[in-house]
């Protein structure tokens, strides 16, 4: 039974043809079912708007390289995540079938990564205006969005670029 709720909870991120609320809960949920590896290691939504989304993710065993510090590849999920997230929920506002898959990516490190990091991508406008276009269109678009994880000190640890394609269907 519960599978089935979580299973419905998954399609029902993804469907095109009801738009419905996006939760930081509602996300991880999906998070836990559709992305395992990120759930394990520790990412996780914390807040998500048509503007901007926030990916958390917390230096622990689990998630650690032989450094003492996160793993690159964890950083790279929880960026992914918040820009990710931003993409799914300007598709499912706009009510249409639209594909998405990132194309390419670029990362940039700058700090050690330990204790909690949070990852904040601010481009929710910026992809709107892609899908917007690709819907108007019927051509494939690409949006580059990026994303900066901070300590909790605010200091910057590194910036991942993702290069997003989307296709109306």
């Amino acid at each position: 039974m519960s599978f089935l709720f979580f299973n419905t909870l998954g399609l029902a991120l993804l469907s095109n043809t009801n738009p419905m609320k996006f939760t930081p809960s509602k996300l991880n949920t999906f998070l836990m079912f559709k992305l395992p590896s990120a759930y394990i290691t520790g990412v996780r939504v914390k807040s998500i708007s048509a503007e901007k989304c926030e990916a958390t993710v917390t230096h622990k065993w689990m998630n650690q390289n032989p450094f003492k510090s996160m793993y690159f590849a964890v950083q790279a999920m929880a960026a992914e995540l918040s820009t990710g997230a931003l993409v799914m929920y300007h598709i499912n506002q706009s009510g249409k079938k639209i594909s998405m898959l990132v194309f390419s990516n670029k990362s940039h490190f700058t700090k050690k990564a330990t204790g909690k990091i949070s990852f904040t991508c601010e481009d929710g406008a910026k992809i709107q205006e892609a899908i917007q276009k690709a819907i108007e269109t019927g051509e494939g678009q690409t949006c580059w969005m990026k994303s900066i994880g901070v300590n909790q000190k605010g200091e910057q640890v590194s910036e991942f670029d993702f290069e997003w394609t989307i296709k109306a269907k």
